[in-house]
């Protein structure tokens, strides 16, 4: 039996918890007493092992107002999700003594204090073993910078939505107008337009709607595909620009009876989990002719972020994008014919999942026997093989996968991919584990349920 520790620490200066665990596992926590509102503050974990080998898990609960960022993992993956801070080990590192940290920015608005608390899971001999770390308070002073009015107390802030793992970039998804400006030779405006992608990487669309009397001319399409119909503008991209933050521009041109400075709206679309997510592109007196990345990652830094709306289902821009690809493959000529054919090839496919996987409750086992990026006919690709279970497709961090069986305990999950790897030429299967639906850790699901592990 684990006994509980129960020990407050606060100092103003650093709080550090060291304690052992059963087995002479021992855990030491570092972290600040207090800290600034909008300032970072760092929490370190030293973890002398013994000779632990198999899994754990490293866990911090956090307040709703504080957002971390991975520092050192040592191996681990790094996770945050519903206000949990995690460090996963499939196998531990050979080191008997090794330190993993992660910074945590504090909202500026903040005040109060909050408890840093978490837990310690491993598995020792095919046993499941968890302890829960020593409680440390943390005191939060109130920026002087903020209106005392606007001061949040830690409690009540709304919690941070969504996971995400590794390092955060400094800039959300955004999209920012420069204010357009004049050029003397043909009295056309020059308009320049910053992106922030996140971490975004295919199938995207600036859409800017032109006054009448402007005609719309690209100038720096970043490998967009540039389109000007019934007095819209689009750039759309089938694979985003590799940089973070990038400046594409356009002209326009005015007829001979327009006067007046243009007044223009548009929208930045993206891909998420399958469906469009559309932000308002802001206008702003900033300087876009200096697009290091610097410069443009402090603008991005001085802007609010956007609101973020959903759109059209991905069907329906996917299939906009990819008919611009074929129209600009045949207006470059036949050069470009094996691009056309591919955009045609993926515009016949149905971009929606087929066979998707429909959630369960509680914690089971299926076995993964594939996965890709593009949409596949699922019954006559794995048609071929004989496989006796029905493959079922959903979609994970980016990845159609694919997947058969449902096994409560993993050593019926573990045999059936042993099977497929006997019966099939299917070499690489393995074992996916899900809680309520979600995809966790073989580990974590042997935690959850007290499952032994067998190889």
């Amino acid at each position: 039996m684990v006994y509980k520790l129960i020990l407050l620490i606060h100092f103003l200066g650093m709080l550090v918890a060291g304690f052992m665990f059963p087995g002479d596992i021992k855990v030491d926590v570092s972290a600040p007493g207090q800290v600034e509102a909008g300032k970072d503050m760092v929490v370190k974990v030293t973890l002398n092992k013994s000779d632990l080998k198999s899994f754990a898990r490293l866990q911090h609960s956090i307040p709703g107002g504080l957002e971390p960022e991975v520092i050192d993992n040592a191996n681990a993956e790094f996770k945050f999700e519903d206000q949990k801070v995690k460090f996963i080990w499939f196998q531990l590192p050979e080191e008997e003594e090794f330190t993993v940290s992660y910074r945590l920015k504090v909202n500026e608005k903040l005040k109060g204090d909050f408890d840093l608390e978490g837990s310690f899971a491993y598995v020792d001999d095919n046993e499941r073993k968890n302890v829960d770390l020593t409680p440390m308070t943390v005191d939060i002073n109130p920026s002087s910078s903020v209106d005392p009015d606007l001061l949040v107390d830690v409690d009540d802030f709304k919690p941070i939505t969504g996971k995400f793992s590794g390092k955060k970039d400094v800039a959300s998804v955004n999209c920012i107008r420069q204010v357009p400006y004049q050029v003397e030779e043909d009295n056309a405006y020059i308009v320049n337009l910053l992106v922030s992608k996140g971490d975004k990487q295919k199938f995207a669309k600036i859409q800017e709607d032109i006054p009448e009397g402007y005609t719309a001319v690209k100038e720096d399409e970043k490998g967009a595909i540039f389109t000007f119909t019934d007095q819209v503008a689009k750039f759309l991209w089938m694979n985003l620009p590799s940089d973070p933050y990038f400046v594409i521009s356009y002209k326009l041109i005015p007829s001979e009876d327009v006067d007046g400075k243009p007044e223009l709206n548009g929208q930045f679309s993206y891909i998420e989990n399958e469906n469009t997510r559309n932000i308002d592109i802001v206008e702003e007196d900033v300087n876009l002719e200096d697009d290091s990345q610097e410069n443009l990652a402090e603008i991005i830094k001085s802007t609010a972020t956007p609101s973020i709306t959903g759109g059209e289902d991905i069907d329906l821009e996917t299939q906009e994008l990819q008919e611009e690809v074929v129209k600009e493959a045949g207006r470059k000529g036949k050069v470009n014919v094996e691009i056309a054919e591919e955009a045609k090839r993926i515009l016949s496919e149905n971009t929606r999942i087929t066979n998707q996987l429909e959630p369960q409750s509680g914690v089971y086992y299926r076995v993964q026997v594939a996965a890709g990026h593009r949409p596949i006919n699922v019954d006559k690709y794995f048609g071929r093989y004989d496989i006796d279970k029905e493959v079922r497709t959903e979609l994970h961090e980016g990845w159609r996968k694919y997947s058969v069986g449902s096994f409560s305990v993993y050593k019926e999950a573990r045999d059936y991919r042993v099977k497929i790897w006997n019966t099939t030429d299917i070499d690489d299967a393995f074992v996916a584990a899900y809680n309520n639906g979600d995809r966790i850790t073989v580990q974590e699901a042997l935690m959850i349920t007290n499952h032994k592990w067998y190889r």
